[in-house]
This record gives structure tokens, sequence and C-alpha cells, in this order.
């Protein structure tokens, strides 16, 4: 699934680092946090790597 921001995809890059043992589990916060706990590596993998040119900084909820 790709993601709908660039706030989001950078969430998965964290959580994804964190996965790969790249950072540490406890400097996760937020969104990546809860990412990194219910998101498999392949999913956010998926996430991670889509492009960011085009997307919003974030998604408003409407």
């Amino acid at each position: 699934m790709p993601a709908k921001s660039q706030a989001q995809q950078k969430a998965a890059g964290a959580a994804l680092a964190a996965k790969r043992g790249e950072m540490k589990v406890s400097d996760l916060k937020g969104a990546s946090k809860s990412m990194y706990e219910s998101m498999s590596k392949k999913e956010l993998d998926d996430m991670a790597s889509t492009k960011r040119k085009g997307k919003p900084e974030h998604k408003r909820d409407s």
C-alpha cells in the first residue's frame, strides 16, 4: 500500500529501519512506533519506498 503523504512515508521508513535493526525501537515515537508494532517488514517496505514527489506533507482528514 503506497503512502498517502510525505509524513506517512517518513514514518514508515523509520519503522522499517527499526525492524531491520538499523535504529533503536525506543527512538520511535507516534505513528512510526504504531507502524512498527502493527505492520510487517514487507508492508513497511512498500510504504517507505513510495516516491515523495507530488505527495502532500500531511494528508488532510476530510
